[in-house]
């Protein structure tokens, strides 16, 4: 089996040969389920290694449930409503393209799914992701909203983010420094809603990953919303951030205004901690980021798979 160094240069010379072919596919409007097996017929030069795992990796891709409208989340503590201009995957799938198809180690917590715009697929080299989680640690009071200095919160955070580094490189995955605030944090008083968003640099990776996160506030917990994206593409998660925020609903009892003081159990931090992420020191502060490496490097094998886009892509 070819290591990663000479899988990386026959990926540069396909990318090099073949791009013309994916920029012409990519402007092609697909109106039935595209058929991989044709592809795989033609006479494209992939090795008998490559075809293989371009086989399994349409076999996962074809095989997933797209859902869109009410979902309710594993736990059935909260519920999204995700319009057309989206899709959801869940939770065993999400696995899938976290680990399979970008190449990331295990998440330290489970997924309750993950949000891709319609137009993308995981594998478009500008495509993005949210992935979703819950966490209940208890009722995370509010009270400390106007008294965080979130520029001395954020020299702490790369401290941690450097001696963090040191043990992902022992791990056998890329060095990682925390840049600085790509959105510094705010919070909705009204909505419960606390995000803000990271600018992260991978190894010598040239474009820096973005992670844009929301903690949205229930009565005895939060859900985790990151971002998965390129510094590149923050305008994009901008202007698309409200319609994945209104998405996210608590059900009823479980809201953050359901709060009982005299039942619930409070949370021994507040919100300077979710920001910082120290109260997963248990999975370490990287498992609080998701530190998800998505693109401009993770295919190494898979970098072939971006070439067939468009066989992957469903019409809109």
């Amino acid at each position: 089996m070819a290591n990663k160094k000479q899988l990386t240069v026959i990926i540069m010379m396909i990318l090099t040969i073949l791009s013309p072919m994916q920029n012409a596919a990519e402007q092609e409007t697909l109106s039935e389920e595209p058929q991989i097996e044709a592809a795989l017929t033609e006479d494209d030069g992939l090795s008998e290694e490559e075809r293989a795992y371009l086989e399994h990796v349409s076999s996962l891709w074809n095989a997933m449930d797209r859902q869109t409208g009410k979902i309710e989340l594993p736990g059935n503590i909260a519920y999204l409503d995700v319009p057309e201009n989206f899709y959801y995957l869940n939770p065993e799938d999400t696995a899938t393209v976290l680990t399979e198809f970008w190449g990331n180690p295990p998440a330290e917590l489970p997924m309750l799914g993950m949000l891709f715009p319609s137009e993308y697929t995981p594998f478009d080299e500008t495509s993005w992701g949210v992935t979703i989680e819950y966490v209940q640690d208890g009722y995370v009071s509010d009270d400390d909203a106007a008294d965080i200095d979130y520029n001395d919160l954020l020299e702490s955070m790369q401290d941690d983010t450097r001696e963090e580094s040191k043990e992902r490189v022992k791990a056998g995955y890329e060095s990682i420094s925390l840049v600085g605030w790509a959105a510094q944090p705010r919070y909705d008083a009204e909505s419960h809603k606390l995000y803000w968003a990271q600018e992260l640099k991978f190894g010598d990776i040239p474009v820096n990953t973005l992670n844009y996160n929301i903690r949205a506030l229930g009565r005895q917990g939060y859900l985790v919303l990151n971002f998965i994206a390129g510094i590149d593409q923050l305008d994009e998660i901008n202007d698309n951030l409200d319609t994945v925020m209104n998405m996210t609903n608590f059900n009823p009892g479980a809201t953050y205004d359901d709060f009982d003081p005299s039942v619930d159990e409070v949370a021994a931090y507040g919100l300077g901690a979710l920001v910082a992420g120290k109260l997963l020191a248990k999975g370490g502060f990287l498992a609080a980021l998701l530190l998800i490496l998505k693109k401009f490097g993770v295919f190494i094998i898979a970098g072939i798979a971006a070439l067939f886009t468009a066989i992957f892509k469903r019409k809109k």
